[in-house]
């Protein structure tokens, strides 16, 4: 997988990757839950797992979310009262991302490269955009996506995808869809 961007929090762990084949990201939690949890639980004396439950993820159509992905995953420390600002916090890779460290584990998205020419002139347009945050629509959006593992892309997007998989990956409103009902004979009297 390529990493993208991360950031760890006291409650969770959130990735933003690109699997390079179907099965990549089960692979690479399978490899994190093993390995972290059993560096963990030999630094601290203990045993078990760390996680509850399995992994969340979805599929995000890179043009139009991956930038307020990465932002909202920056600026998550300072929603959740951890910090006052993304750049004060050094559990992420924020600070990769504005140009005040190197993280070699992660992979620029071309989507990223697109803020500017020069490596500067992308930090600097990230900066503002994770000054600017992201929208309540795109927050609620990222959220609703990720918690029920649906797709998140314009339609276009949404129907492309659909073409290769089988299973439902947008919500439908609860309830039969209109029209469905079927007539029902009339009694004789």
């Amino acid at each position: 997988v390529a990493l993208h961007a991360w950031v760890l929090l006291p409650q969770s762990v959130q990735l933003l990757l690109t699997p390079a084949t179907a099965d990549s990201l089960s692979r690479f939690m399978q490899a994190v839950g093993r390995k972290y949890t059993r560096q963990f639980n030999l630094r601290h004396g203990r045993s078990g797992t760390l996680w509850e439950g399995r992994y969340r993820s979805t599929v995000l159509q890179p043009e139009r979310y991956l930038i307020p992905c990465m932002v909202s995953m920056d600026t998550m420390p300072v929603r959740e009262g951890l910090v006052a600002e993304a750049r004060a916090y050094d559990w992420s890779s924020h600070q990769h991302h504005i140009g005040q460290q190197t993280d070699r584990r992660l992979v620029a998205h071309p989507v990223y490269w697109q803020l500017g020419n020069t490596p500067f002139a992308r930090e600097a347009a990230y900066a503002a955009k994770v000054t600017e945050g992201v929208s309540a629509a795109d927050q609620q959006a990222l959220g609703q996506a990720t918690q029920h593992g649906w797709v998140l892309g314009d339609a276009a997007f949404v129907q492309k995808l659909q073409t290769q998989v089988e299973r439902r990956l947008t919500r439908v409103p609860a309830g039969r869809p209109s029209g469905s009902r079927k007539a029902m004979p009339e009694e004789d009297s």
